[in-house]
């Protein structure tokens, strides 16, 4: 490792505290005898005192001692951070009853505060809310296989029904019991028009538009609403509702006049983060995929913030179309390319 430029350039990564270099090599002060990563947050030593080497094991062998800041000799931070937010989550999908912070924040050697922060930014959201969204889930998977409504609360942590009910709607879309009845007994009226990308179905609950969806057939449309919803009562929409389908069918024609209805949209509880990063994406934006899994604090979950655009279940309405490729092209809306392409147009002419 004596090449001149080859250290400049590791110099000069060590300036910068850049750490795309941590692993590629490491480097030593003579004056602290310690050894440390480039991205070393420590004063820049003098250039006449610092040397360069391959491998911790390098540094050692020369009389060098791990720097205790950086700690070069243990995997780089956001892979510790990492596994702490993993065995965070293995806990408390191994808990039968919810772990406090502090609790969490001590299994993974951090201050509660510390932790608090690092969960967040690597999942989107809070460990209280991971911890809900877990519990939620066992109650639906015990529903599935059979277990009675009241055992199934219990069995998945929370320790009384009510404090159940109190978020149930939000979680399944329904009541428990509708939930495990295939959503029987719900009512969901909905009506089919047209507009110039097509037919258009929308249907909605007594809390909100559940569906927008749009196609070349009618009858395809009102198979994949019965698909959605099994076992709910679907009834043909009267006026009052046909007014709600001509705002939907008046914004897909001139998205300036905007659409604000209420919805009842079920997801899990990520997908629901990226449905409301999208509902406030401005029309005549566009934003990749990339930068929207930044948004909802997951910045390497481009593919999953797809998945969850894809998952979409109201067209126009949570604006999925506005989102493109890193390169800006276009590519996977569900209802089709070129109807993405009318609607970003439409949208790019509004003054």
């Amino acid at each position: 490792m004596t090449d001149l430029h080859t250290d400049a350039v590791r110099w000069d990564a060590v300036q910068r505290r850049d750490s795309a270099f941590d692993g590629v090599f490491y480097y030593s002060v003579r004056t602290t005898g310690v050894f440390c990563r480039p991205s070393c947050a420590a004063r820049t030593a003098l250039r006449r005192n610092v040397a360069f080497h391959a491998s911790c094991t390098d540094a050692e062998a020369a009389g060098f001692r791990p720097c205790l800041r950086c700690r070069p000799d243990l995997p780089p931070l956001a892979e510790r951070q990492a596994a702490a937010v993993a065995k965070a989550c293995a806990l408390i999908d191994a808990s039968a009853q919810a772990l406090d912070l502090d609790t969490l924040a001590a299994a993974c050697g951090m201050s509660k505060f510390h932790f608090h922060r690092i969960f967040k930014a690597h999942t989107g959201i809070t460990p209280k809310a991971y911890a809900a969204a877990r519990r939620a889930a066992r109650v639906t998977e015990q529903l599935d296989n059979g277990t009675s409504v009241t055992d199934a609360i219990y069995a998945a942590g929370f320790n009384s029904s009510g404090r159940f009910y109190a978020s149930a709607d939000g979680r399944l879309g329904m009541t428990p019991t509708r939930y495990r009845q295939g959503g029987n007994g719900e009512t969901i009226r909905f009506a089919i028009g047209a507009c110039s990308l097509g037919a258009i179905l929308v249907a909605a609950t007594g809390k909100g538009i559940c569906a927008i969806l749009i196609g070349d057939d009618p009858d395809v449309l009102a198979r994949d609403l019965q698909d959605r919803f099994p076992h709910a009562l679907l009834e043909g929409a009267d006026a009052a509702f046909d007014r709600t389908v001509a705002l939907v069918v008046g914004f897909v024609e001139a998205p300036r006049i905007g659409l604000t209805l209420p919805l009842d949209v079920r997801g899990t509880a990520f997908q629901q983060r990226v449905w409301e990063a999208l509902r406030a994406i401005p029309a005549g934006v566009t934003v990749s995929y990339a930068e929207l899994a930044a948004r909802v604090g997951v910045p390497t979950g481009a593919r999953a913030v797809a998945g969850a655009c894809a998952a979409n279940p109201v067209a126009v309405a949570i604006p999925c179309h506005r989102v493109v490729r890193n390169d800006g092209a276009l590519s996977g809306y569900r209802w089709g390319v070129e109807r993405k392409r009318i609607l970003l147009d439409r949208e790019s002419a509004i003054d």
